[in-house]
C-alpha cells in the first residue's frame, strides 16, 4: 500500500451525499487520513475508511435484540437441551 499524502484522492462514505465518493485528505494522523473533503459538496468529515454507518432503524433493531437476549435465562435453555431425549437412530439395511 502507498504512503498517503495531503491532497490524495480516495474513496469514502460521505453523510451528506449519503454514497460512496471521491474524497481529498485533508489531514494526516500517523500516515494515515485523519480527515477527508469529498469531492461533490465539499464537506469535510473523520474518514471512516469506506464504511457505511448503520441506519437508526438498524440500532434500533440491535439495541431491542439485545435487550431480548438479556432476558432470556442461557442455564436454561443449555439445561433444557441436555434433558430433551435424543431421537433414536433407524438401522440402516444391509446393502444386497
Amino acid at each position: 500500500m502507498a504512503e498517503f499524502r495531503l491532497g490524495d484522492i480516495i474513496d469514502d462514505y460521505c453523510l451528506k451525499c449519503r454514497r460512496l465518493t471521491n474524497h481529498a485528505i485533508v489531514s494526516l494522523l500517523n500516515r494515515e487520513p485523519a480527515k477527508v473533503r469529498c469531492r461533490a459538496c465539499y464537506s469535510d468529515h473523520d474518514y471512516r475508511r469506506e464504511e457505511v454507518p448503520p441506519s437508526k432503524k438498524d440500532l434500533k433493531k440491535m439495541a431491542l435484540f439485545k435487550e431480548v437476549l438479556a432476558t432470556v435465562d442461557p442455564a436454561a435453555t443449555s439445561n433444557e437441551a441436555a434433558d430433551a431425549p435424543k431421537p433414536a437412530r433407524k438401522a440402516k439395511k444391509p446393502a444386497q
